[in-house]
């Protein structure tokens, strides 16, 4: 079974097409309760480190950048990232859910990506 990966801004309304719903943000998105956010699992342990995230802080000029660190950083913690890949192979929709205004360069795209395009 193929998963598909969906990546949605976690203000943005839940819909039943969202499947599964991980947060992949290290801090809890300001001003949303747990209820509104219809999160299934968060998953801290897969965002950026703090470090990495004040660097980049969404630049688009910084993305390529922003993404070797971050990969880099996934391959150092394993677990987390083996964690998310069995929530994968037993869901048929997930959707990785973010906080950041900026919905084209953040996390969760990049972590798309690097679940899906590349083989780590």
């Amino acid at each position: 079974m193929k998963t598909r990966i969906e990546v949605k801004r976690v203000y943005q309304p839940a819909d039943p097409a969202d499947g599964f719903r991980i947060l992949v943000d290290r801090l809890w998105p300001r001003g949303l309760a747990k209820e509104a956010a219809h999160v299934d699992l968060w998953l801290k342990d897969v965002s950026p480190s703090n470090e990495l995230r004040h660097r980049f802080h969404h630049d688009p000029s910084l993305w390529e950048e922003f993404k070797a660190s971050y990969y880099a950083e996934l391959a150092q913690d394993a677990a987390a990232v083996e964690q998310l890949r069995a929530v994968l192979a037993k869901h048929h929709v997930v959707t990785l859910l973010f906080g950041a205004k900026e919905e084209r360069f953040n996390n969760a795209v990049a972590l798309r990506e690097f679940l899906t395009e590349r083989k780590h």
